[in-house]
């Protein structure tokens, strides 16, 4: 289990004001959720930086702020970035209740190597790459890794049922849907009409050819 910690300061600047904040090295953000109504904080730009470098949807952060009896337990909800830099410019934090199971959308990490790729005119097919689970916070994944090194043959598929998770994670996707498959390379070979010219009275093969903004959403909140 990963452990983070956020330090923040609660937050009195509101609305357009909050780009002064953004200029002085402070990202606003908001904290919501269980046990609480919303609440505007500001976090150091570095810190949150780091935070989120290392971060996933489903990584429980603990929440230091002054004044608070004990750290507040959240998962990130929201980044919102500028577009030309990808630098942070507002976070929502979600506070969660560690006694209630959460949905969330995990994504899938391969690992090992398919001695199938050792074979003539195949390819990994992935279908998925990641996986609906219920679980407490606490039980929450950073990530959920699928063996690759059993894929011996062509047409040989890994199916979410085949996925081990811990025994306090519940898969929610299909059991039956496939994950990934060693998929066969097949030629496909079309046929160019031959067009009748009355005009010269030859024949020429037809061909066909082939031809080959970022806008800022500004966060004030």
């Amino acid at each position: 289990m990963r452990r983070l910690e956020l330090e923040v300061l609660k937050r009195e600047i509101k609305g357009k004001k909050v780009r002064f904040l953004r200029r002085g090295g402070l990202i606003p953000c908001n904290i919501y959720g269980y046990g609480m109504e919303s609440m505007p904080v500001q976090v150091d730009v570095r810190g949150l930086s780091h935070l989120l470098s290392r971060a996933g949807g489903t990584d429980l952060i603990s929440i230091k702020m002054d004044g608070a009896e004990s750290p507040a337990k959240v998962l990130i909800r929201d980044v919102q970035r500028n577009p030309l830099t990808g630098d942070p410019i507002h976070v929502d934090f979600y506070q969660v209740r560690m006694t209630e199971k959460l949905k969330a959308e995990v994504p899938l990490v391969f690992i090992g190597e398919a001695p199938a790729m050792k074979l003539k005119n195949v390819s990994l097919l992935h279908s998925l790459t990641s996986l609906q689970i219920e679980a407490l916070p606490d039980d929450l994944p950073h990530n959920i890794e699928v063996d690759i090194s059993g894929l011996a043959e062509a047409e040989q598929a890994l199916h979410v049922k085949d996925i081990k998770v811990g025994g306090k994670i519940t898969v929610l996707t299909d059991p039956d849907q496939m994950v990934i498959k060693v998929a066969e390379m097949r030629k496909v070979v079309e046929e160019v009409p031959a067009v009748a010219v009355a005009a010269e009275g030859e024949e020429v093969v037809g061909e066909e050819k082939e031809g080959e903004e970022a806008v800022e959403e500004k966060a004030e909140k």
